[in-house]
């Protein structure tokens, strides 16, 4: 029996959701209630002493971490698929990772809890990540139809939900036409799930 436990609105959370979905791997979703500071609760420590979502539970093994988790979902339930075997593109997919924990986390995703849910921040500073960021991402998808390779990994998983909530931070998608064919082709997997506030086509 696998358990996720979840915040409703975290782009952590939701890559999971999805790498569940495309999975086809059924779940439990236990929605920890944040406003009352469950996640910093006892109980809730034992799974996770960091106090952070998503933590995965599946049987005995306990994970946190978002990149660890759609990493071992790949590997566990993936059939081949999501996590290439060579090791040049395996350490491609973990250059991406990376870039999902770092500059996606300090840029967009910091951009919408600034103007979702009122954090202070350097906003110059972080519209410079996230502008720096997405300029990367063009040139990359421009030639590119997925991160890594021919086909969809866990690294397009890992950097699609921040950056398709960038809208909530007050993001213009027009100059990037190449970021958003690629949320599109990921919007039309088999087993996508939508969250409210990621960005669709107008």
């Amino acid at each position: 029996m696998i358990n996720l436990y979840e915040f409703s609105a975290s782009g952590n959370c939701h890559k999971i959701r999805m790498m569940l979905s495309m999975l086809g791997v059924n779940y439990t979703s236990i929605v920890v209630d944040g406003n009352n500071q469950a996640h910093k609760s006892p109980e809730f420590l034992a799974l996770n002493p960091f106090g952070q979502v998503p933590v995965l539970t599946d049987g005995t093994i306990v994970l946190r971490d978002s990149q660890a988790i759609l990493f071992y979902l790949a590997q566990t339930y993936g059939q081949g698929t999501w996590l290439p075997n060579d090791p040049v593109s395996v350490s491609k997919v973990v250059a991406w990772l990376s870039t999902a924990v770092l500059e996606v986390s300090q840029g967009p995703a910091m951009l919408r809890q600034h103007y979702k849910f009122g954090r202070q921040i350097d906003k110059a500073a972080v519209e410079t990540i996230t502008e720096n960021l997405f300029q990367i991402l063009e040139t990359h998808l421009s030639e590119n139809s997925w991160m890594v390779g021919t086909l969809p990994t866990i690294a397009d998983i890992a950097l699609y939900p921040y950056i398709a909530l960038a809208r909530e931070g007050h993001w213009d998608f027009s100059p990037y036409p190449g970021v958003r064919a690629w949320l599109g082709r990921i919007r039309a997997l088999p087993g996508y799930v939508g969250m409210p506030g990621l960005y669709e086509e107008d």
